[in-house]
């Protein structure tokens, strides 16, 4: 995955919707945290994997990809207003949480918490390798999230063109 690309696509897109909002130079970081703890929630209400008092199934895989790509805007968004899209990422995912679903979502919440109160790259970079890192836990492979998310990032800019 050409993280770096997703990076510049991440920062065209934020240089235009503040443009368009009169809103370049605010500070968003807590605006942009809270939306990827909804986007978040919002992706594990699509996996259902929580739910454990309903027979209803997890929506389907493309659904819950464009979900996972929602929380990839946000998480490459705070890195931007940080200034660590200018580092070298390198995505390495892991199975800390081993299969379990729910735990790799609590680690996630645990690890936006963190990133949030600190704000530095080492807890930037476990914020992005564990989200990754879940994304494979959901049965994404790099080249689907990249691909999913360059289709979003098309998406974003033409609801920004008709007025979202």
């Amino acid at each position: 995955m050409d993280i770096q690309s997703l990076f510049k696509m991440q920062k065209e897109l934020d240089g235009f919707i503040e443009k368009e909002r009169g809103i370049e130079g605010a500070d968003l970081f807590q605006q942009k945290l809270l939306a990827l703890l909804v986007e978040i929630g919002e992706l594990a209400n699509e996996t259902r994997c929580f739910k454990f008092w309903s027979s209803k199934p997890a929506s389907s895989k493309d659904t819950i990809l464009e979900e996972f790509v929602d929380g990839v805007h946000f998480i490459l968004s705070l890195g931007i207003i940080k200034s660590f899209d200018t580092k070298k990422f390198s995505i390495e995912v892991s199975d800390t949480q081993g299969d379990d679903p729910v735990k790799a979502f609590l680690f996630i919440y645990n690890s936006v918490n963190e990133f949030g109160k600190n704000r530095d790259l080492a807890h930037y970079d476990t914020l992005l390798q564990a989200y990754f890192s879940l994304g494979n836990t959901l049965g994404f492979t790099p080249l689907e999230v990249e691909a999913a998310y360059k289709k979003k990032n098309e998406i974003n800019f033409r609801r920004q063109h008709e007025g979202y």
